[in-house]
């Protein structure tokens, strides 16, 4: 058990996605939220989540994948992203949050070579589970510093 780490798994459509359980704060169900004038089409808005203003995104959005409309099982899962020497609060809209696994570190994979220039960089590993793959997010990469310092300058408006 000393080289597995655990993970939240969360679902957009039929992928399955995972974050390490550490950075998880909590998991919320879907509500609405302010939306932010003028930002990027990704960012849902911002939530007050125990008196804090945090940013949420639309992963669906953030990723490429097409939008959705929220439904009974779609859910805010409320992270600290490292950041340099602080951490960002942070909203992910997902259709579902799975459960909490064990992934053995021998197993965890790099992003796959698929022969074609693609942004991988927000993905930290890939595991194979239940017959099909689970991505495993490289939160700091999941943005890019233009966008982490936008998503940190209105959580702290808001706070």
């Amino acid at each position: 058990m000393a080289d597995e780490n655990q993970y939240v798994t969360l679902c957009l459509g039929a992928e399955v996605f995972a974050v390490p359980v550490a950075v998880v704060r909590e998991i919320l169900d879907y509500r609405a939220s302010f939306r932010v004038p003028e930002g990027p089409d990704y960012l849902v808005g911002l939530i007050d989540v125990r008196g804090q203003g945090v940013p949420v995104i639309d992963l669906r959005r953030k990723l490429g994948l097409p939008p959705v409309e929220p439904g009974l099982t779609t859910r805010i899962m409320v992270i600290d992203v490292p950041l340099g020497d602080r951490l960002l609060p942070l909203g992910l809209v997902a259709d579902k949050v799975l459960e909490v696994v064990s992934f053995p570190e021998s197993e965890i994979n790099a992003a796959p070579d698929v022969g074609v220039p693609w942004r991988s960089d927000y993905i930290a590993g890939v595991v194979r589970s239940a017959g099909s793959f689970v991505v495993i997010f490289n939160l700091p990469k999941l943005l890019t510093a233009t966008e982490a310092a936008l998503l940190s300058s209105n959580s702290d408006r808001a706070a």
